[in-house]
């Protein structure tokens, strides 16, 4: 099986009832950034398969497999329906990282990017710090 076909294989369906319940745009963004997160993670070294699951009602996405990551989540910026987010756990250094690779990338204290639903998505940027994000326990390990 090819990677992005095993990624989208452990897709959850409590997930697609979530994003379905989104209105446009951040539907569209949501479901964006849940692929991209799916496809960097079925093509990073070291991460294993991925478990998507809803943690407080968001999209989250997991490395139990492996261990080597920090979890994901996303959601749109309530009540706003044009901006989304994908979280970062706020004891890691990760946000503090990606501030420093990306600074032109808009960002929520030490604990999410910020995305505008209504333009395209920085995909090459996001990819890299999705793959930090997924194999954070790898690097604290060496």
């Amino acid at each position: 099986m090819n990677p992005a076909r095993k990624a989208a294989a452990v897709a959850n369906a409590a997930v697609d009832d979530v994003l379905n319940a989104c209105p446009e745009p951040a539907r569209a963004r949501l479901r964006a950034l849940r692929q991209l997160i799916l496809d960097t993670a079925a093509t990073t070294k070291g991460v294993g398969e991925i478990l998507e699951t809803l943690k407080w009602g968001q999209p989250s996405y997991l490395t139990p497999e492996t261990g080597s990551g920090s979890t994901i989540r996303i959601d749109r910026v309530k009540p706003a329906d044009n901006q989304v987010a994908m979280f970062f756990h706020c004891q890691t250094d990760l946000v503090a990282t990606f501030r420093q690779l990306y600074p032109e990338l808009s960002y929520s204290g030490n604990r999410a990017i910020l995305l505008d639903a209504n333009r395209k998505l920085p995909e090459k940027k996001l990819r890299h710090c999705v793959a930090l994000a997924l194999t954070y326990h790898l690097r604290k390990r060496k």
